[in-house]
């Protein structure tokens, strides 16, 4: 099996669930050419805004092998991913994407993602989203206990 049937599958599930009343995205997740995570975007039916199909397909595969990492895995998704499941894609070690769509081809769908990547680039202060760093004198406290922790899993 290739790229190109796990990303047809991807596609036909993002088509599927446009029909069962979920959003136009499917992702698939393989290790050495077995399936062992799927997701659908699942937003609004869930209403869960962190329910896309790459965040569901990454929750369903940890769970499937019992880790959290999925180093040496390959991500066949129906999009290219949004910055919100960039980071989760970062975070669980998957080595490599494989996307069909776009970003723009999603845009002009209605899913456009524009501008999270203009809020990112500006400094914190000029977002639309204020964030305040009000520091405590136990800001760092849960750090130090992570620190000393002799039986933490490491990231």
């Amino acid at each position: 099996m290739n790229d190109e049937f796990f990303l047809s599958k991807a596609i036909a599930m993002a088509a599927e669930n446009v029909l069962a009343g979920g959003g136009p995205f499917g992702a698939i997740i393989v290790k050495d050419g077995e399936i062992i995570g799927m997701g659908a975007n699942k937003v609004t039916p869930s209403s869960d805004p962190t329910a896309h199909a790459e965040i569901v397909a990454i929750r369903d595969a940890c769970k499937n092998i019992g880790d959290f990492r999925l180093n040496g895995s390959v991500l066949y998704t129906s999009c290219e991913p949004c910055p919100m499941c960039l980071g989760a894609i970062y975070w669980a070690h998957i080595e490599r994407i494989v996307y069909a769509a776009n970003k723009n081809d999603a845009a002009n769908a209605g899913f456009d993602d524009s501008f999270i990547y203009e809020q990112f680039a500006l400094p914190s202060s000029q977002r639309s989203i204020k964030a305040v760093n009000l520091r405590m004198t136990d800001s760092c406290l849960p750090f130090e206990t992570w620190k000393r922790l002799e039986s933490k899993i490491e990231y």
